[in-house]
């Protein structure tokens, strides 16, 4: 926290964001970033649009942004797939995921004027699937699948190829998975 209010100015505000997103294990929200540095939250996400342009791994979620680290130690398995279902599933769909040890990383579809637009996801738990939907609702945001009927790609990250497969076996059973 900054003392006496007083703000943290340009490249030594960038530096200290870098910092804090690497040491933490959790996203940080860009709310807490504003508070820390004593600038607006505007000008949190200006600095994180700089540190990206110098290709700093960052990765704005729902729950704030990630530094994404290199983990060489942690072997992960990644995985695409299709599924198609209405909005009132999508709780479920991500549960039933989660559930089998799988993070949703993200969601993609297929626009007929922009192409591919992904949007981050980043949950791995149930908790973070009740607080992504809590976000979707209070801020009554679409589905990014909304805009083509259902179908979209999420990518799933495990770590083993057989969690991938139980939780495309439930994503199948439950009629959402397109395979």
């Amino acid at each position: 926290m900054v003392k006496d209010d007083k703000k943290i100015l340009g490249e030594n505000r960038r530096e200290l964001i870098l910092k804090w997103l690497k040491d933490s294990r959790e996203p940080i929200t860009g709310s807490e970033l504003s508070t820390k540095t004593n600038v607006s939250r505007q000008v949190i996400v200006q600095d994180i649009s700089l540190l990206k342009a110098r290709n700093e791994p960052i990765l704005a979620t729902s729950n704030g942004y990630f530094y994404l680290k290199n983990e060489l130690t942690k072997e992960s398995f990644s995985r695409v797939v299709v599924c198609q279902h209405p909005p009132s599933q999508t709780q479920e769909e991500l549960t039933l995921i989660v559930d089998h040890g799988v993070t949703v990383k993200d969601v993609k579809i297929e626009h007929p004027v922009y192409g591919d637009l992904t949007a981050s996801i980043m949950v791995s738990n149930r908790q973070e699937v009740n607080t992504f939907m809590s976000k979707i609702n209070e801020t009554n945001a679409t589905f990014l699948s909304e805009l083509t009927d259902g179908t979209h790609l999420h990518t799933l990250e495990a770590s083993s190829i057989d969690k991938l497969d139980a939780a495309c076996q439930a994503l199948k059973k439950a009629n959402i998975l397109i395979e």
